[in-house]
């Protein structure tokens, strides 16, 4: 899955992506970047 890095400033293909769900009920998916190992996060599925 990819999702934008914040540390690498561009989108990147996620790593070990987990879905979760969200305090106000919305899906929601998070993992690390592959390149610098930042945490990821995306909303939706």
């Amino acid at each position: 899955m990819e999702a934008y890095c914040v540390k690498c400033k561009a989108k990147k293909e996620m790593q070990n992506p987990t879905a979760i769900t969200m305090k106000n009920g919305k899906p929601a998916t998070t993992g690390t970047c592959g390149t610098c190992g930042t945490k990821m996060f995306k909303i939706g599925k």
